[in-house]
């Protein structure tokens, strides 16, 4: 199931995150394959998390998850 994989995914993203003081919650995987995440601890407004979203999660994710499409913030 592909949220399980996201899932999984995320845990192997988590600990870098984890350093600087961060973390990724999943909230949900839409039928087209979008990935809403919601990020947590000093990833919650930190000026660099559009990049750490789209260059570190969401490439992530689309290379190790067959079905993702984009992730989102939320």
């Amino acid at each position: 199931m592909i949220k399980e994989d996201v899932q999984n995914a995320l845990e192997d993203i988590r600990p870098a995150l984890q350093a600087d003081g961060g973390d990724v919650e999943l909230v949900e995987v839409t039928e087209q394959g979008v990935v809403r995440v919601r990020l947590q601890g000093a990833c919650n407004g930190c000026p660099m998390a559009a990049m750490t979203l789209k260059d570190g999660i969401e490439r992530v994710l689309k290379q190790q998850v067959p079905g993702v499409t984009e992730v989102e913030s939320v």
